[in-house]
Parts: C-alpha cells; sequence; structure tokens
C-alpha cells in the first residue's frame, strides 16, 4: 500500500472515531471522574470510570467537547480500556503517553492501545500531542486519585 494511501486509512479512521465516538456519554454509577481542560486550544474531557470490586473497568464514559483529534483518541481510548484492570489501564496510558513523546515500545504493547496506536501518526504534529493524549491524561489522573478520583475541573 503506498503511503499516500496509508495515510488516508489513519485519517479515515480518525475521522470515524470522532463522527462517531464510542461511550460518549455521562455515567451515573461512575466511581471516579475527572474533566480536563487543554487551555492551549479549548479541548475539554469529562471522564467517568467505573471501577467493579475486582479493580475492572465495568463501565467508562466521557462528555465534552475538542478537536477531531481529541474527541477520536477519548472514544478509542474508552474501547481499549474497557473491561481491563485498572493496573492494565494505567499501563496502556503510560504506554500511549510515551509514544507522544516518541518513546519506543514493543510490538505487544502498541497492540493492546487498538486503534489509539494510529494516532502515533498524528505525533509528528507536536501542537497536536496534547490533543491526543488529553483523555489518557485524564484516565491516569481519575484513577491514581484518592477517594475514587471524583477530582474537580484543572487543566492540562
Amino acid at each position: 500500500m503506498g503511503l499516500s494511501k496509508l495515510s488516508g486509512l489513519y485519517r479515515e479512521v480518525i475521522l470515524d472515531a470522532a463522527d462517531h465516538p464510542h461511550h460518549k456519554r455521562a455515567l451515573t454509577s461512575a466511581t471516579h471522574t475527572i474533566t480536563l481542560k487543554n487551555p492551549t486550544c479549548g479541548d475539554v474531557i469529562n471522564l467517568s470510570v467505573q471501577l467493579d470490586d475486582a479493580d475492572l473497568i465495568q463501565d467508562i464514559g466521557f462528555t465534552g467537547e475538542g478537536c477531531t483529534i481529541s474527541q477520536a483518541s477519548a472514544s478509542m481510548m474508552t474501547d481499549a480500556v474497557l473491561g481491563k484492570s485498572k493496573e492494565d489501564a494505567l499501563t496502556m496510558a503510560k504506554t500511549f503517553s510515551d509514544m507522544a513523546i516518541g518513546k519506543e515500545h514493543s510490538q505487544a504493547d502498541m497492540d493492546e492501545l487498538q486503534d489509539a496506536a494510529i494516532l502515533s501518526n498524528v505525533m509528528q504534529f507536536p501542537a497536536r500531542i496534547k490533543c491526543a493524549t488529553l483523555s489518557w491524561w485524564a484516565l491516569q489522573r481519575a484513577l491514581l486519585a484518592e477517594h475514587g478520583g471524583n477530582e474537580e475541573e484543572s487543566e492540562v
């Protein structure tokens, strides 16, 4: 497949995830919530996570507004971590953040990210890194916060 066709495929996947996001909804039964803003471009994500008694992500949802990349990344992130343990989700968030700054990871680590691994191509544009990582940072902060991660609004 030629480079232009490959770039077009990535663009299509990102646009589809942004136009038809998965899990874009508020959760009434969330155990962990957070709102993060990217003041540089105005992206906002309100993330809600419901952990069960075994610390598995039983449900996850997001609301908010932002650019195509931030919305696509949030949708891809929710798909990738749903059903995972808290620790696995934190590892995946670290992998994604590392990928955003150019650190290499094994193919197995990248496969865990599912469609979100496609966003590694977006990282060629430094101004878009915060857009792509916003939801992953929200996941980390929510899961690591004390008292259920019910955190007020903050900026990245």
